[in-house]
């Protein structure tokens, strides 16, 4: 694994620094994620267009699939420099590009790759994922939503849940159960499927720091073509831990996570009269702030790992359990120590005239929860990385 960069990466990463100052929307300080990509959408979705007629949406990718042709470390760079300079980033193409992506390129056949790929580099396509049910979370293989072959087609009946962008989603990857007499591992097969087709119903759910995220998805005998079917007919496991191994080595940025710890660094060091939490009268938080910081760092090179893996042409995955594990654990201690700095001013949200940073800490906080639970929970990391990578046995 190396730190630095090498000779064409520090080209790239002048280029895209030029890049930046030259084209990208101005940065708003102490606004990032979700607010980054809302506050302005006119304005971000020109932005992300200049992104993808330089192949930028995800560089990495082959150019006769719209990509860059550039390696995953050049990727990674894009990614890092975007991060550092706060500026917007394509949020809600991340299911389409950061995972669903990446499976097609995988798995999938060359008619399914120039079909479904243009769309997500164009900047358009939104994409969501079929996974959980109500009965089945982290014991994913245990779904019921069933697909019938019918001709040409199948059939889908079934619910899923914690849809992320399905309110939004032009598409879905979905896992369905195509031999109910099957091992459970073995009778599930991976779709695409069209989420305006007749019989699919998205009904929103809230989550606890009031915003629409996630969703219930319905399937009424929703047809769908075998065209649509991505590797083979009741292996669709295999196909679905590629996309989960995808998608747990690109949660959580590290450089946005460390922006968090300065802002909050900066906020208790310019609030020292007006609050009974800050650093000179609560020194123990300065111990506190400075283990984020470390841990933060020590979140760095777990990244730098997983993206050395993805440039040597690997897939991680005990790697990118470890660094889903560790990376959403600390957002919630950073969030925890946001609520420390501000004390119940923390408790103050969006739009509240007191409430410090527009209330982000408040959100941030609430929101954290979730992240120990989407794309798979602590538990299900901790025995990834117990029996593929320490080589434990099962229970």
């Amino acid at each position: 694994m190396n730190l630095n960069d090498n000779e064409t990466e520090a080209v790239f990463r002048t280029e895209v620094q030029t890049f930046i100052k030259a084209e990208a929307p101005k940065a708003e300080k102490g606004v990032g994620g979700e607010e980054a990509l809302t506050a302005n959408w006119e304005r971000n979705q020109q932005w992300f267009r200049k992104l993808a007629d330089k192949g930028w949406i995800a560089p990495a990718w082959p150019t006769e699939y719209g990509g860059a042709g550039l390696s995953s470390m050049h990727q990674f760079v894009l990614n890092e420099e975007l991060a550092l300079n706060r500026v917007p980033r394509p949020l809600h193409l991340i299911i389409g590009l950061g995972m669903a992506g990446p499976t097609i390129i995988v798995h999938g056949t060359e008619e399914q790759k120039k079909e479904h790929l243009p769309g997500m580099l164009a900047g358009e396509d939104v994409w969501c994922q079929g996974y959980s049910e109500p009965g089945s979370g982290s014991d994913l293989a245990s779904l019921q939503t069933k697909a019938v072959r019918d001709g040409d087609d199948y059939v889908i009946n079934g619910q899923k849940i914690w849809t992320t962008l399905a309110h939004m989603a032009k598409k879905m990857i979905l896992l369905a159960r195509t031999d109910p007499d099957a091992p459970k591992h073995k009778g599930i097969t991976y779709f695409i499927v069209d989420m305006k087709s007749p019989g699919v119903t998205v009904q929103p759910l809230m989550n606890m720091a009031d915003t629409h995220e996630f969703n219930e998805v319905y399937f009424d005998n929703v047809r769908v073509p075998k065209e649509n079917v991505i590797g083979e007919e009741n292996r669709g496991w295999y196909s679905a831990m590629t996309t989960l191994d995808f998608e747990r080595s690109a949660i959580g940025s590290t450089i946005g996570m460390k922006q968090s710890v300065e802002t909050l660094i900066e906020y208790a060091r310019g609030h020292t009269d007006d609050h009974t939490s800050t650093l000179d009268k609560n020194p123990m938080l300065r111990y506190e702030l400075a283990d984020r910081m470390i841990e933060v760092e020590m979140a760095r090179m777990l990244s730098y790992r997983v993206v050395s893996l993805q440039n040597r042409g690997l897939i991680p995955n005990y790697e990118a359990s470890m660094m889903k594990l560790y990376n959403t654990e600390m957002n919630q201690r950073i969030a925890r120590t946001g609520q420390h700095i501000l004390g119940l001013y923390g408790q103050l949200g969006r739009g509240s005239p007191l409430a410090p940073n527009n209330g982000r800490n408040c959100y941030t906080y609430l929101r954290s929860v979730a992240y120990t639970i989407e794309g798979g929970t602590s538990e299900v990391q901790r025995n990834i990385v117990a029996q593929r990578g320490l080589g434990l046995p099962r229970d």
